[in-house]
C-alpha cells in the first residue's frame, strides 16, 4: 500500500488532501513519525525521523496522531480482496503481501508469457482497491519474492512493475546495492567501500564476497541474479513477543534502566504465558539520543518463560557489549524462535 497511515487520514479528511501529512507525535513533544504523505516526503520526512525533525524540514506539516485500530480494521479490508484472488497470500505486515499464482498460470510453460499473463490480475486487484477502499497500491510482478518486492517499489505510488524473467539481470544491474533486502547502512558502507555501489557491480564482481559480508555472501550473489527460492509463508503464527519503552528523557541512570527492564521483562513474559508459550531466542534494543539503533541477541536450549529468567539475560547483553555506553533513548526486549514451554518433570528414585 501506499503511504498507508497517511493515505487513510487523507482519505477520511478531506482537509488533509493535498497537503504534506505526517501520521506521529506532535513536533512539541518528544516522539517519531510514523509516517508521512507524499506531500510530505518532497521535503525530506520519513517515518522514524524525530517529530521536531520532520516541523523543521517542512514546518507547513499538518501532524496527526496515530489511529492504530483503523489501520489494523483497513488492513483487514485490503487482505479479504487479496484471498479473494487467491488463498495463498503471505501477510508481511500492515500494508504488504505477496501473492502465489503459480497455480492459476501452471499451463503456460514460458516464464515471461505467464507473467504477463498475470498483469490483467495485478490491474483488477489495484482497481478493486481503489474503487471499495479508495486507496492506491503499488504492485509487483515476477518470477519470486525478492523480484516481486523490488518491483512493487519501483515507481511507488500506485505503481505497476514486470519484473521479466529474462530480463531481470539487466532490470536489476543499475540499482544501487541497497535496495537488496538484507542490506542495510552498514553492510551497504562496507560494500560501497569496496566499490560495490550497485547491484550491476555485484553481478560482475570476481572478488570473494565473503571477506566482506560473511555468511551473507552466497545469499547476496542470488539476489543479485534474481535468484529466490523461498516459498511464501502461509503461517498464521506469531513469530515474535516485544515490549520497548522510550524514555522521557534520555538516560543512563542504573537504576532507572534496571526498572525499566523489569517492566519490559515482566510484559514479555505475560505475552507468553497468555500465548502458551517460551522462546529461544532473546534480543535487546537500545536506541542512543542521535537515534542510532544496536541490537544484540542470544539463543538458549531451554525456552525462556520466566520475567526473572528474561531480565537476567537481557541485562548480560546489556553487559557483555556495553552497550551503555551513553544516555539511553529507547530500551526494548523482543523474544523470538517461539515454542511450547516445556515442563518441568521432577522424578523421585
Amino acid at each position: 500500500m501506499d503511504a498507508f497511515f497517511a493515505s487513510i487520514e487523507q482519505r477520511d479528511e478531506p482537509a488533509f488532501r493535498g497537503v504534506p501529512l505526517v501520521v506521529g507525535s506532535p513536533p512539541d513533544q518528544r516522539g517519531v513519525v510514523c509516517a508521512a504523505s507524499y506531500e510530505a516526503r518532497k521535503f525530506g520526512v520519513r517515518s522514524a525521523i524525530p517529530s521536531r525533525t520532520a516541523a523543521r524540514l517542512c514546518p507547513q506539516a499538518v501532524f496527526v496522531r496515530p489511529r492504530m485500530d483503523a489501520y489494523r480494521a483497513e488492513s483487514g479490508e485490503i487482505m479479504a480482496i487479496l484471498r479473494s484472488v487467491t488463498p495463498i497470500v503471505e501477510k508481511v505486515s500492515v500494508d504488504e503481501a505477496y501473492l502465489d499464482l503459480s497455480e492459476r498460470f501452471a499451463a503456460i510453460a514460458d516464464a515471461d508469457v505467464a507473467l504477463g499473463a498475470a498483469l490483467p490480475l495485478a490491474q483488477e486487484i489495484k482497481a478493486r482497491i481503489e474503487t471499495e477502499r479508495r486507496l492506491t497500491a503499488s504492485i509487483g510482478v515476477a518470477a519470486n519474492k525478492f523480484l516481486a518486492k523490488i518491483g512493487s517499489d519501483f515507481k511507488k505510488p500506485d505503481g505497476l512493475t514486470l519484473i521479466p524473467e529474462t530480463g531481470k539481470v539487466a532490470f536489476l544491474s543499475p540499482l544501487s546495492v541497497r535496495a537488496i533486502h538484507g542490506v542495510g547502512p552498514v553492510t551497504a558502507a562496507s560494500l560501497e567501500k569496496a566499490g560495490l555501489v550497485t547491484i550491476g557491480d555485484l553481478q560482475t564482481t570476481k572478488r570473494d564476497l565473503h571477506t566482506i559480508v560473511g555468511s551473507f555472501a552466497d545469499q547476496l550473489r542470488e539476489r543479485a541474479l534474481g535468484v529466490d527460492d523461498r516459498p511464501l509463508d502461509l503461517s498464521d503464527e506469531r513469530k515474535s513477543i516485544s515490549s520497548e519503552t522510550t524514555f522521557l528523557n534520555d538516560t543512563d541512570n542504573r537504576t532507572t534502566l534496571r526498572a525499566a527492564l523489569r517492566e519490559l521483562a515482566a510484559d514479555v513474559a505475560q505475552t507468553l504465558e497468555l500465548q502458551g508459550l517460551g522462546a529461544l531466542t532473546i534480543q535487546v534494543k537500545v536506541r542512543y539520543s542521535d537515534f542510532k539503533t544496536l541490537t544484540r541477541q542470544l539463543r538458549v536450549e531451554e525456552p525462556l518463560t520466566s520475567a526473572a529468567d528474561l531480565y537476567r539475560l537481557a541485562c548480560t547483553l546489556l553487559a557483555k557489549h556495553k552497550l551503555v555506553t551513553k544516555p539511553l533513548r529507547l530500551l526494548g526486549i523482543c523474544v523470538s524462535t517461539l515454542v511450547p514451554p516445556f515442563s518441568q518433570l521432577r522424578l523421585a528414585l
